[in-house]
Formats: structure tokens, C-alpha cells, sequence
């Protein structure tokens, strides 16, 4: 019913702009754009789909293994398997020239499809589709929600998995086990583990958890190809005093950030709450691009869509936007600290999904 309810709206959106047909491009890393029009996530290679004005929708695989679940697992979208897909999509789009074509996110698509050379001109949807992706439903933000409750339950079984001598990967494959036993096969997840020599979060690695280590983890589950997100952060042992003192900022400018955040806000203004406390503390060189990423970003189709939460991004909040607040980053007495809450903008200011108490957790050593 999403998928459908997603198709209508970017059907209407294409006739309101004056597309006849809509490239939509997708691949392992990055299926958002790909399964907003088609309702299919993409799990390896490349995928490019071709929507008509009237909700016709073609999808073009160069997975076999891909293609062939995407004709079980789609409804009403022709599936073609394309080994050499650029030319096999251009083909097709030789063959509705004479309309407006227009590609998201046009930059991303194969280089020889966008060439200027070619019959057909593409212009650039990706604006168009970012606003869909953004401004959710209803229907789509009780997705995310549910998202957000699997996210607070699993933090429970990470804070059971994390103990001394444990390697990264084995606490990850105990949190993806435990996901795919309650039905849900994608999360995106991160960790990182240690004292002031960690500056951030990567995929799991054999690194072991040892006595005294900061634990951090970005964990990002999905129900029905919607993400949420929650950053939490846990000591092995008892934490000392610095470690106290340092993730109490990261709670206030938590909180801040979340205050910030209400219909016609900017991204920006959000970032700029969160970044002035660590200002106030004396620790605003540890807000910038050399120290940390973002101060959060949207959820939804992808795990870190926009908008990002910057100071220099404009971005005006809207109803319906959903978004994680989280004002990670190191901290020079502590290391690296991360706290964050998926909520989504409401008509009067924003309902934080994540339960999980914003503390600075403690396991046994």
C-alpha cells in the first residue's frame, strides 16, 4: 500500500512539472530514489527504473539474482534483467524522446545515459524526488515510528551483547541476529570502541572490548525500506568523572537541538542549538568538519537522507519530516561520544520516537 500511495504522489508530481517520464537510479549504497517509484530495494549492482506520467513503471536489474526477486516481490512493475544496463535503458528512452525525461539523482546515473550526445535529454528531477523523500505521510511516518521501537529494543540487546574480550563483529552479528528473528532484515550499523585514541564509529571490525572502553553505536533499523536511527553510548566499567562531565554536554545540546526543531526552523537552526553548547564549554573546534560529520539528518528511505543538519544548510522543516537530531562527535577528555533521537517534525514542534534513556550507559567489566 506505500508503494503504491509513493507512486501516486510522483505520478502527480511528474503531470504538475510537465515530466512525461521519470529515470530513477539506484544501487547497493544507495536505493531510495530506486524504490520510491518502484517499491523494490535493491541489494547489489545497478537498478534504473522508467515511470510514465500514468503510473506505468519499468524497472531494469543487471542482477540476475536481483531481477528474479524483484519479479516476486514487486506488483505492476515490468522487470527486465540488463546486463548491460546503461544501453539497454537508453534504448528505451530512444524511444520516448520527443518527452520531457527527467533523472533522480541525475548525478549518480551511468555516465554514458547522461551524455549530451545522446537522442533524449534528461533533466534534473532530483530536487523534485528530495521533497517526496522528505515530506512523509501519515502512513509513512508510522513506519519510521515502528522503526524507531525495534531500534530502542535492540539497544537493549546490544547493551546484553557488549562485554570484555568480545570482538566488534561478534556484538553486531548478535543484534542482526536478533533483528532477523523478529522480521526485520535491514539495519545500517556502526560502532566504536575504546578511550581518547577513537575519533569515531566504522563497520565492525575485530577489534576486542576491553574493561574501561567506551562503546558507541549508530544503529538503524527499517520497516517496510523506512529507517530509524538511535545513537547511544556505554561504558565497560564504571565511567569516571571526565567521562560524566563530558556526555552531560552532549545531553544538553541534545535537548537543545530537539527544541530547535518546529515548522518553518532550518536545518541550520537546528545545528546551530546543538553547536552552541559545546560553544558555551569551550569545545566549539569539536563542531566542526574536522572533528564530526553532521549534527544530525533526515531519515525515511535511507538511512542518513536529507536534510543534513549543518549550520549552512537552509533547509526550512516542514510537518511530516523526520529527521534524527544527534550532536556526535570527540571530545577531548573523553573521546568519542555519540547520543541521538529519531523524532519527526509536528505541527507545533517535534515527538521524539526513541525511548532509550539518555544516559551514559554502564555493563559489568
Amino acid at each position: 500500500m506505500l508503494a503504491e500511495e509513493r507512486r501516486r504522489r510522483l505520478s502527480a508530481a511528474m503531470r504538475q512539472a510537465g515530466i512525461g517520464h521519470m529515470v530513477l537510479y539506484g544501487n547497493a549504497w544507495q536505493g531510495d530514489y530506486l524504490r520510491y517509484g518502484t517499491g523494490f530495494g535493491i541489494l547489489e549492482g545497478h537498478g534504473v527504473a522508467l515511470l510514465g506520467a500514468d503510473g506505468d513503471v519499468e524497472l531494469f536489474l543487471d542482477s540476475a539474482t536481483d531481477a528474479e526477486r524483484a519479479e516476486l516481490e514487486t506488483a505492476q512493475v515490468k522487470v527486465q534483467l540488463a546486463p548491460d544496463i546503461a544501453r539497454t535503458v537508453g534504448a528505451r528512452l530512444d524511444r520516448v524522446a520527443n518527452a520531457r525525461i527527467a533523472a533522480a539523482p541525475r548525478r549518480f546515473l551511468p555516465r554514458w545515459l547522461a551524455d549530451a550526445t545522446r537522442t533524449f535529454k534528461l533533466d534534473d528531477a532530483t530536487a523534485l524526488l528530495d521533497k517526496l523523500l522528505m515530506h512523509k505521510s501519515a502512513e509513512e511516518v508510522a513506519a519510521v515510528r515502528r522503526a524507531a521501537q525495534i531500534a530502542d529494543a535492540a539497544y537493549v540487546e546490544f547493551l546484553h551483547a557488549v562485554r570484555p574480550g568480545r570482538r566488534q563483529y561478534e556484538i553486531v552479528a548478535d543484534i542482526e541476529a536478533h533483528l532477523r528473528r523478529i522480521g526485520c532484515p535491514d539495519n545500517f550499523m556502526i560502532i566504536g570502541s575504546g578511550g581518547k585514541d577513537v575519533f569515531g564509529m566504522t563497520p565492525p571490525s575485530e577489534r576486542r572490548i576491553a574493561a574501561g572502553d567506551l562503546v558507541t553505536t549508530e544503529l538503524t533499523p527499517a520497516v517496510e525500506g523506512y529507517f530509524a536511527q538511535i545513537c547511544r553510548t556505554l561504558v565497560v566499567g564504571k565511567a569516571t568523572a571526565a567521562q560524566r562531565r563530558a556526555f552531560a554536554v552532549y545531553v544538553e545540546a541534545l535537548e537543545a537541538g530537539i527544541v530547535a526543531v518546529r515548522p518553518g526552523a532550518r536545518a541550520a537552526d537546528v545545528a546551530k542549538a546543538e553547536n552552541d553548547v559545546f560553544r558555551k564549554y569551550g569545545l566549539g573546534e569539536y563542531t566542526t568538519s574536522q572533528w564530526t560529520r553532521v549534527r544530525g539528518h533526515g531519515m525515511g528511505m535511507f538511512a542518513d537522507s536529507k536534510p543534513h543538519i549543518l549550520e549552512d544548510v537552509n533547509t526550512v522543516l516542514e510537518p511530516g519530516m523526520t529527521l534524527i537530531v544527534h550532536p556526535n562527535t570527540y571530545h577531548p577528555d573523553a573521546g568519542y561520544i555519540v547520543l541521538g533521537d529519531a523524532l519527526v517534525v509536528t505541527e507545533t514542534g517535534a515527538e521524539v520516537f526513541c525511548r532509550t534513556p539518555r544516559e551514559l550507559f554502564e555493563v559489568a567489566a
